[in-house]
């Protein structure tokens, strides 16, 4: 037993730099560096083997890598959030909104928001007709795919056009039965309040007409009131 641990305590003793243990002993470990500056040192070498990379990422170079970073700009183009693209004119667009809100004269912030999404959904439609007919000046085989793309924005965009009109004009024929409701009644008190000799002022009541609306209400009315005693004389 004494001899067991005598050569366990030997054992201990032969580390590897030792020269019981390796008649070459290694040079001493240079001290290793605190661990913030091992994290810093190492960051910094990551950094420059990035920038590195990076003067050799120089985008597609064949013609078909080229087409197809196109083709990934396309898409984009007509989904995403940017109505007006780089290579168009911001001037033709505001004309083509301002076409819509002539036809539409969208009254309140909802219609003018639906007015909006018209002409947006317009004017990615006018982009996809352009687009294939760039596409169509190629050779037709080789833009299959390209083609098929445009068609299916082609038809999603018409089927958010013509979502977008129906909701619109039937808010507006609402707003607009409102409307007449509300002027029917409007000069009804007012033929009343006359008849008496007083003032009346209709916003008292919440009515919210023009002076041009309520003038022109009345020629209508008037208008009609004529014809119906024309009709009824010549009966």
């Amino acid at each position: 037993m004494w001899g067991s641990a005598m050569r366990c305590q030997s054992l201990e003793n032969d580390t590897p730099n030792s020269s019981a243990f390796n008649p070459f002993p290694h040079p001493p470990a240079e001290p290793r560096p605190p661990p913030m500056l091992q994290t810093s040192m190492t960051t910094v070498s990551r950094t420059e083997i990035n920038r590195a990379n990076a003067q050799h990422s120089t985008g597609p170079k064949t013609e078909s890598g080229k087409q197809r970073s196109s083709q990934n700009a396309l898409r984009h183009g007509l989904t995403s959030q940017i109505v007006v693209m780089p290579t168009e004119e911001i001037e033709a667009y505001q004309l083509h909104l301002k076409s819509f809100t002539e036809e539409y004269d969208p009254q309140g912030a909802t219609e003018a928001n639906l007015v909006q999404a018209l002409a947006d959904a317009s004017w990615r439609l006018n982009r996809v007709v352009a687009l294939e007919t760039n596409l169509l000046m190629l050779d037709p085989e080789s833009q299959f795919k390209a083609l098929a793309n445009l068609s299916m924005h082609s038809q999603r965009l018409s089927r958010q056009f013509e979502r977008t009109v129906t909701q619109l004009r039937d808010l507006q024929k609402i707003r607009r039965a409102k409307e007449e409701s509300d002027l029917y009644d409007l000069l009804n008190i007012m033929e009343m309040v006359e008849s008496t000799g007083e003032t009346y002022d209709p916003s008292e009541d919440g009515f919210v007409f023009s002076q041009p609306q309520i003038e022109a209400a009345i020629r209508a009315r008037n208008r009609k009131n004529r014809a119906l005693e024309a009709f009824a004389a010549n009966r």
